[in-house]
C-alpha cells in the first residue's frame, strides 16, 4: 500500500516555488526510483512532464519502470517524448515496456528512437522467447585484454554512467571473443604494470544467445553470479543476464509451470478476451472430460456396494484428497529434479524409489489415524456399516480397516504415478509441467477408486458374506 505521507512530500518538492530545477532533483534524488513511481497517479500531466523535466529522461525512464501502470504513462505522452524516454532505457528494459503498448505506438515510438537504440533493440528482438538472448541486456562493460590495469580502470570509470553493471568486467580480444571476467575488486586492488591476464578468470560461466531459457537458469541457480556473459555462435560478447534479468525470468518460468499444471499452454493473459482463454483451455479440459468419465464409469461398476454400504462412501473423499496431495507432492519433487537437467539413469531410480518409500512410510502413518478415528466415529454414533443393520463391532473394525489400508495403498500407487508419469513424459519429449498435473490428478482418483471399493467389495462381499 502505498504511503501517502512521502507522496505528499514528494509532490511538495516537485511544485516547490522556493527551490530550483538542480535543488529539486537533488532532494528526489534522496528517495527511490520506486517512491517517486508511487507519486505518478497523483500528478496531472503537467506535473508529470514538469517531473520529466526536472529529472530527464534517463532517471525518468527509471522511474517509469516502476510504475504499475506504465502503458499508461509511456500513452499519455507525445511520441517524440515516450521514444526519448525509452531509448535511455537498457535494451531489455525497452522492450518490456514496448510490448505493452499497442502494436501501432510500439511502431511509432520505434520509427522515432535514435538508430543505434534501435539496432540494440533489433539484437535482442531476433531471438525467440525461449532462447537466452532475449532476457540479455546491453549494460555490461568490457574491456580489452591487452589493457594495462590503468587503461582499463578509465574505461571502467568512463562508462560506470552509463552501464552500473560493474560488479563484473568482462574482457575480450580484439575480435570480441570471450576471454574471461575480472571482478572489479580485483581490478581496483590490481598493482600498474602487471599483466590484465593475470587476474582474469578464464573459466567462467557463459551462454550462447541461442540456449534454451530454462536450461540456462538451471545452471545459473547453482552459481548465483552478479551477472553472465552471452555469447554469439563465434563466441564473441554481444550481451549480459544480470542476477535482476536471471530473477525475472525465473519468475516467469515459475509462472508458466503454475500454468501448465493447471493444464494450460501457456500462461494466460489477464486482459485477454474469453473467446481466446477457451481456445487456451478447451483442449486439455476436453482429454480430462474422457478420463473423468472414467471416474464415473468406475463408479457405476460399484452401485451394488454404495448401495449396500452407503457409510463406506461418506469417507471416498479422505482417500481420494489424500491420494491426491501424495501424488503431487511426488510430482513436484520429479519436476524439480527434472528441471535441474541431472537426469541421469541412477538419478531416476532414487528419486522413484525415495518417492515409494515416503509414500509407504506416509501411508501407514496416516491409515493408522484415519482407522483409529473411522473406528471411533463408528462407535460413538453407534453408526451401523451395512444398510439396514445396527452397529456391529465386526463390521466396524472392517469399514475402518478398509478406509486405512485404501489409504495406505493409494498413497503408495500415487506417489510411484507422480514420479514415474513426469519421467516418461520427459523421455518422450514431452512437457512434463503441461502434462503430468491434470492427468496425474485423475489417473489416482480413478486407482483410488478402484482400491477402496473392490476392497469394500471383497471384504464385505466375498470376506463376510453379506448379501
Amino acid at each position: 500500500m502505498v504511503d501517502k505521507e512521502y507522496v505528499e512530500q514528494l509532490k511538495q518538492i516537485l511544485m516547490s516555488t522556493s527551490l530550483s530545477d538542480e535543488d529539486k532533483k537533488n532532494e528526489l534524488m534522496q528517495y527511490h526510483e520506486n517512491d517517486i513511481a508511487d507519486m505518478l497517479d497523483d500528478l496531472d500531466d503537467n506535473q508529470r512532464d514538469e517531473l520529466h523535466r526536472i529529472l530527464g529522461d534517463e532517471v525518468f525512464g527509471d522511474v517509469l519502470l516502476y510504475s504499475e501502470d506504465i502503458s499508461e504513462q509511456i500513452s499519455s505522452m507525445e511520441p517524440e517524448e515516450a521514444a526519448d524516454v525509452i531509448e535511455k532505457m537498457d535494451a531489455d528494459d525497452a522492450i518490456d515496456v514496448l510490448e505493452e503498448l499497442d502494436e501501432d505506438d510500439r511502431k511509432e515510438i520505434v520509427n522515432l528512437m535514435d538508430p543505434e537504440a534501435k539496432e540494440d533493440i533489433q539484437d535482442i528482438l531476433k531471438y525467440d522467447d525461449d532462447e537466452i538472448g532475449s532476457k540479455m541486456t546491453n549494460n555490461y562493460i568490457s574491456i580489452l585484454v591487452t589493457n594495462s590495469v590503468k587503461t582499463a580502470m578509465k574505461r571502467v570509470v568512463a562508462e560506470a554512467a552509463e552501464n552500473d553493471n560493474v560488479s563484473n568486467i568482462y574482457v575480450v580480444d580484439v575480435q570480441d571473443k570471450l576471454v574471461g571476467v575480472i571482478e572489479l575488486r580485483d581490478l581496483i586492488i590490481a598493482r600498474e604494470g602487471i599483466d590484465l591476464g593475470t587476474i582474469v578468470k578464464q573459466n567462467y560461466p557463459s551462454f550462447h544467445a541461442t540456449d534454451k531459457v530454462e536450461d540456462c537458469l538451471a545452471e545459473m541457480r547453482e552459481y548465483a553470479l552478479p551477472s553472465y556473459p552471452i555469447l554469439d555462435d563465434q563466441d564473441r560478447l554481444i550481451g549480459a543476464i544480470t542476477h535482476d534479468d536471471v530473477q525475472e525470468a525465473m519468475d516467469e518460468e515459475m509462472g508458466e509451470d503454475y500454468a501448465k499444471l493447471g493444464g494450460l499452454t501457456e500462461e494466460e493473459d489477464l486482459d485477454e478476451s474469453p473467446f481466446k482463454s477457451v481456445k487456451k483451455r478447451i483442449p486439455w479440459l476436453a482429454v480430462l472430460l474422457v478420463l473423468d468419465l472414467l471416474i464415473s464409469f468406475t463408479m457405476a461398476n460399484f452401485e451394488n456396494v454404495v448401495a449396500v454400504l452407503a457409510i463406506i462412501a461418506f469417507f471416498q473423499t479422505l482417500v481420494l484428497d489424500m491420494a491426491g496431495n501424495a501424488g503431487t507432492q511426488s510430482l513436484s519433487v520429479t519436476i524439480r529434479m527434472i528441471s535441474t537437467n541431472d537426469v541421469t539413469g541412477k538419478k531416476i531410480a532414487r528419486t522413484i524409489l525415495k518417492e515409494f518409500l515416503t509414500g509407504v512410510l506416509n501411508g501407514v502413518i496416516l491409515a493408522t489415524i484415519s482407522f483409529g478415528f473411522v473406528m471411533l466415529y463408528l462407535f460413538i454414533f453407534k453408526k451401523g456399516v451395512v444398510n439396514g443393520d445396527e452397529y456391529n463391532v465386526v463390521q466396524a473394525i472392517s469399514a475402518s480397516s478398509i478406509v486405512g489400508i485404501a489409504l495406505l495403498v493409494a498413497m503408495t500407487v500415487s506417489s510411484l504415478v507422480g514420479s514415474i508419469i513426469p519421467i516418461i513424459f520427459y523421455k518422450m519429449k514431452i512437457d512434463p509441467a503441461v502434462a503430468s498435473g491434470p492427468f496425474i490428478t485423475t489417473i489416482n482418483d480413478v486407482t483410488a477408486l478402484l482400491i477402496y471399493y473392490g476392497l469394500a467389495a471383497f471384504l464385505f462381499f466375498t470376506v463376510l458374506g453379506v448379501a
